[in-house]
C-alpha cells in the first residue's frame, strides 16, 4: 500500500502580484539558493566577551569605532582596541574589544540570510520569475529580515533526509555562488520570493501553460515538477484532495518519490504543480 503525504499549497494565482487572466508561465522545479544582503551586522548567537558582557542573538552592530557598519567586511581596522556601538532594539551601548577579540568575534557575526528551495515559474514576457512558495524568515530573528539585495543561485542536491511521520526531511544542496545568479530578489512576502530573472532560459519539462482558475481545479490526479537529485527536474505523480479559498492539500502518490523522499522534504517548497496541461500552483509546506 502507498504511503500518503498531505500538503498544504497555494494557488498560483494568488502567488503572483501579475494579471493571471489568459497568463502562461514556465513551470520549472529547480533547486535554488537564495542570498539576501541585510542593511546591517547582526549577532547570530551569543558571545561572552573578554570583559565579562555578553553580545547577545539578534542584536545590531552599528558603529566600529564610531563608523557606521552595514557589512560583515566592515568590522575590521588597525588598532589595538575598538569600540563596537551595539543596538538591541531598545537601547544602544558601546563595548570595548581587543584587536585580538575582533578577529574571533566575526565567526558569530552575519550581514546575509541563506536558504534553499525550488524555483516555481519564469514569466517569458517580462522575464520575471518566482520561487519558494513562502515567505524567508531569518533563523536568528525569527522574522523576515530587510535586505537591501538578493540573489539566487543554482543548486544541486546532493543528499536527502528522508521524511517519516512527524518529522519533516530536508534536501542538502550544494550552491555554488562563484557562479553568476540566475536572477535577482526584488520581493519576500507571504507567497514567495520574485525578482528578475538574468540568464537564458532554462530548459524545462513543459512550454509555458496556462494558469487554471480557481474553480477549474479538480480532485484527483495531478503532477509535481520537483528535483530529489543533483540538477535533474523529474515529474512525479500526486492527488489533489481538498480547496480551500486559495489553497488545497494534495497527496504524494509516486512510489519513486516515496522512496527517495518519504513524500514532501524542506527545499521543496516552491515545487510547480500542474493538472490537465494547467499550471495549478506550487507547494508552501507540510
Amino acid at each position: 500500500m502507498i504511503k500518503k503525504w498531505s500538503i498544504l499549497v497555494a494557488l498560483l494565482f494568488m502567488l503572483s502580484p501579475i494579471e493571471v487572466l489568459g497568463k502562461s508561465l514556465i513551470p520549472m522545479g529547480h533547486s535554488i539558493g537564495v542570498q539576501l544582503e541585510m542593511p546591517y551586522v547582526m549577532v547570530a548567537q551569543d558571545v561572552l566577551l573578554e570583559n565579562s558582557e555578553w553580545l547577545k542573538k539578534g542584536e545590531h552592530i552599528l558603529k566600529l569605532n564610531g563608523e557606521k557598519v552595514s557589512q560583515l567586511e566592515d568590522i575590521a581596522g588597525k588598532g589595538e582596541s575598538f569600540t563596537l556601538t551595539v543596538e538591541n532594539g531598545k537601547q544602544q551601548r558601546d563595548i570595548n574589544v581587543s584587536a585580538h577579540e575582533l578577529v574571533h568575534l566575526k565567526p558569530f557575526l552575519k550581514s546575509e540570510t541563506d536558504g534553499i528551495g525550488t524555483l516555481t515559474y519564469i514569466d517569458p514576457e517580462t522575464m520575471e520569475y518566482g520561487a519558494l512558495g513562502h515567505q524567508i524568515v531569518d533563523s536568528t530573528m525569527k522574522q523576515p529580515p530587510k535586505f537591501n539585495d538578493g540573489a539566487i543561485f543554482e543548486a544541486s542536491i546532493s543528499q536527502v533526509k528522508k521524511s517519516t511521520p512527524g518529522q519533516p526531511g530536508y534536501k542538502i544542496s550544494v550552491v555554488d555562488k562563484s557562479q553568476m545568479p540566475l536572477g535577482s530578489v526584488k520581493t519576500n512576502d507571504v507567497y514567495g520570493i520574485f525578482g528578475n530573472w538574468k540568464q537564458s532560459l532554462h530548459d524545462s519539462l513543459h512550454p509555458p501553460l496556462e494558469i487554471i482558475h480557481a474553480n477549474e481545479l479538480k480532485k484527483g490526479k495531478a503532477q509535481i515538477l520537483t528535483a530529489i537529485d543533483g540538477e535533474e527536474v523529474n515529474l512525479f505523480d500526486i492527488e489533489i484532495d481538498k480547496q480551500t479559498d486559495n489553497t488545497f492539500t494534495f497527496n504524494v502518490v509516486d512510489e519513486r518519490l516515496i522512496k527517495k523522499t518519504g513524500g514532501i522534504v524542506q527545499g521543496m517548497s516552491g515545487s510547480p504543480i500542474i493538472q490537465n496541461n494547467q499550471f495549478v500552483g506550487a507547494v508552501t509546506h507540510m
